[in-house]
């Protein structure tokens, strides 16, 4: 079974949570692409875990963790992100953790750039974590980037870094007029951080290859959602890589395989972090309550997330571009607190009511169309079956689900891994 669990909306959807859930039933997780601007907050009966870097399934004991070859490795990062999670009693040993050889590394002068272009930015920033992302991805596709496997070859790769930093100083030092980057500086920072992690890198494409010839059950971890995706979403306020369900086995290494499944991963409301339109957006005190009552704020910047009301048509799409097979709604517990919930269910353009969502250039002239529904105003986080909850609660479930034109299978209804609802 090669499944994906990927986001529908604008990331922080809660993918970690159900990727530890649902982790017990394969042997091999994988993240695809991305780095460590992803933040999955994962809470289980080991403890509170916020992983970066790390697939969500590297907290089951006996579950192979992958990083593909889509993704952009800081090395630094990972390094201390496996330290503290060791620290907390984590084994992270190469018999469970293994790093493309072609994932491509991102250097501390990616983290400079990044920062250094939104400070010049300013007003018109593109919401960046600044932790590197768009630069390194840049680099990759410049056909100027370092790759883990390299890491294996010093030689070659030290060699490499003279040319490299020659060319990055032209943005860095005659562009930006920032302090140059030294080929030394470089070579230290491969030896620091890419000397621990040499027994994790191989040729992760064909251990899948193989796992899945063996019969092996794989998933596939994305970071972000549909929205931040690269091709698909609000650029240019997206991510710098491909976050679809459908890019998984190739960020993976897998190319040649198909997925079986595609399980997508909502809200039961709506939430954004980093700049871009974001169309159901609640603004005062509702947004207050709401972020306060979900605990809205970035797993990997702390950043608090903008929130609103559940957004059938940004969702209806993003289903629709993961090719989602069914869905796991997340935080429905947070929605207790009201007697009444509101649903943006369409959107007004130029006067003209719209369920299609646009093209993103439309979206700041696109005003919420909202309809209301009963709260259930109740504790929900006891509730293990369907029956156990309310009816409004149902209601609101199942109205989600006509909208949206997929079913909802899993139900989350608070933070800890077995307060689920399966229906």
């Amino acid at each position: 079974m090669l499944t994906s669990i990927c986001g529908i909306n604008w990331g922080d959807e809660g993918k970690g949570r159900m990727v530890d859930l649902l982790s017990e039933d394969y042997d091999i997780v994988c993240r695809y692409q991305g780095g460590n601007n992803a933040g999955h907050t994962v809470i289980n009966e080991r403890g509170k875990f916020i992983l970066n870097l790390l697939p969500s399934g590297i907290l089951r004991e006996g579950v192979v963790n992958v990083l593909g070859n889509g993704m952009v490795v800081d090395i630094r990062h990972l390094t201390e992100e496996a330290d503290k999670l060791r620290s907390q009693g984590i084994s992270i040993t190469p018999e469970n953790l293994k790093i493309s050889d072609r994932a491509v590394i991102t250097m501390p002068y990616h983290v400079l750039m990044d920062c250094l272009e939104e400070e010049r930015l300013a007003d018109k920033k593109f919401g960046s974590t600044r932790r590197g992302i768009a630069p390194v991805y840049a680099d990759k596709y410049m056909k100027k980037a370092f790759r883990m496997g390299e890491l294996l070859h010093p030689e070659r790769l030290y060699a490499r870094v003279k040319d490299i930093v020659e060319w990055k100083n032209l943005t860095v030092e005659k562009g930006y007029g920032h302090a140059p980057v030294t080929a030394e500086e470089v070579i230290e920072y491969f030896k620091k951080y890419g000397e621990p992690l040499k027994d994790y890198i191989c040729d992760v494409g064909f251990y899948l290859h193989e796992a899945n010839k063996a019969g092996k059950n794989i998933m596939f971890e994305a970071q972000l959602g549909a929205l931040r995706d690269i091709d698909f979403g609000i650029y240019p306020y997206t991510s710098s890589s491909s976050t679809i369900a459908a890019y998984a086995p190739i960020g993976a290494g897998v190319p040649n395989l198909k997925l079986d499944k595609s399980v997508g991963i909502m809200k039961a409301y709506s939430t954004c972090v980093g700049e871009g339109p974001f169309t159901a957006e609640y603004f005062g005190e509702p947004a207050e309550k709401l972020r306060a009552a979900g605990g809205e704020y970035g797993a990997a910047t702390g950043r608090p997330r903008r929130v609103g009301p559940f957004d059938v048509v940004a969702s209806r799409y993003g289903i629709r571009c993961q090719g989602a097979d069914e869905i796991a709604l997340t935080k429905l517990d947070v929605l207790s607190g009201y007697e009444e919930l509101e649903i943006c269910t369409a959107y007004e353009l130029n006067g003209k009511r719209i369920t299609e969502f646009p093209f993103p250039d439309a979206l700041d002239q696109c005003k919420p169309v909202f309809e209301k529904v009963k709260g259930w105003n109740c504790d929900i986080t006891a509730c293990r079956r369907y029956e156990d909850l309310p009816k409004e609660a149902r209601d609101y479930v199942e109205l989600i689900e006509k909208l949206c034109e997929c079913k909802i299978t899993y139900i989350s209804v608070g933070a800890e891994r077995d307060q689920i609802v399966i229906r």
